[in-house]
């Protein structure tokens, strides 16, 4: 009983999606380099080329092994998750990971020509260290849907202007939520969009764009907690700011029942964080309190399991 106390007061101490580095918030809507270390879930997926290792999607760490990104990003290549990175030029940055996968689990729905249930999990081949600089991001409530004009922002390191440059440093921007009444009209998405979708942005200046898919729509709560509410799927082919074409992201709380039952260990994973916290055998912070182990979905899993 002392153990579980202890254990709940270190949960509520921490919190998960509670940077230890806070954004800079943009006031004006407007793409720019994100604060270093300020989205640390954001993580790198790379694909092995020769030798080498190149970035093809973002990610969001939502448990110390486990990674949301979007099923189109995965393939037949080989695999690796950076961790803990701000600039893809520098190669050597001061606690950033390069972690293979154990498995990579996508959405057995997936449709590719449809865009539909455009989800997957890597399990990464070790727990990461959760860090300063790395951590998880909450997660919604199963269900929850975000209001029109709310506001979020994307981060990743795509494309910065379309079939332009990829940026070096992560970016973030402001996209305020399109409601579904709105983004699923004939002159913007049409019924291309379905209900498990969230759309953000499209006035026309700033959007996800290639090399983004697969990152997180991040959404604060208002106890100054972030949430992932998106995993980036589909833009324009028209280009990646077109005007009511917003961009459009996998709505992750559609899909909580699926994660808890694909990530069952995960409860698990948050009880040797504390034990590790406890024994002083590690940092053990950024553990979700019982508001926001709920809002997480793992509350149920660990209930339930």
């Amino acid at each position: 009983m002392k153990l579980l106390v202890l254990a709940l007061f270190v949960a509520g101490a921490y919190g998960c999606g509670q940077p230890a580095f806070p954004p800079n918030l943009p006031r004006v809507v407007g793409g720019e380099d994100a604060r270093e270390h300020s989205w640390p879930w954001q993580v790198s997926l790379q694909y092995k080329s020769g030798s080498n290792f190149y970035h093809t999607c973002g990610g969001t760490l939502i448990a110390p092994q486990w990674v949301l990104t979007a099923a189109h990003c995965i393939g037949s290549r080989t695999y690796r998750v950076y961790m803990g990175k701000h600039n893809m030029k520098n190669r050597d940055e001061a606690g950033s990971v390069a972690i293979s996968p154990a498995k990579i689990i996508v959405h057995p729905n997936w449709d590719s020509s449809r865009i539909r249930n455009d989800i997957a999990l890597i399990k990464l081949n070790t727990p990461v260290t959760v860090s300063g600089i790395i951590m998880p991001a909450c997660l919604p409530d199963a269900g929850q849907i975000l209001p029109h004009e709310a506001p979020c922002l994307v981060t990743g390191w795509g494309r910065l202007t379309t079939g332009g440059a990829t940026a070096d440093a992560l970016q973030q921007a402001l996209l305020p939520v399109v409601g579904h009444s709105t983004c699923s009209r004939y002159d913007y998405w049409g019924n291309m969009v379905s209900t498990s979708m969230v759309c953000a942005g499209g006035d026309g200046k700033l959007s996800s764009c290639n090399g983004d898919s697969g990152g997180p729509l991040n959404c604060q709560n208002p106890d100054g907690s972030w949430e992932v509410h998106g995993v980036v799927s589909f833009g324009s082919a028209m280009g990646c700011n077109y005007y009511k074409k917003p961009s459009v992201f996998t709505r992750v709380s559609a899909y909580i029942p699926w994660i808890n039952n694909a990530t069952r260990p995960v409860c698990l994973q948050q009880l040797e964080m504390w034990v590790s916290y406890l024994n002083g055998s590690g940092p053990g912070h950024l553990v979700p309190d019982s508001e926001h182990h709920e809002a997480s979905g793992l509350g149920s899993v660990c209930r339930q399991r």
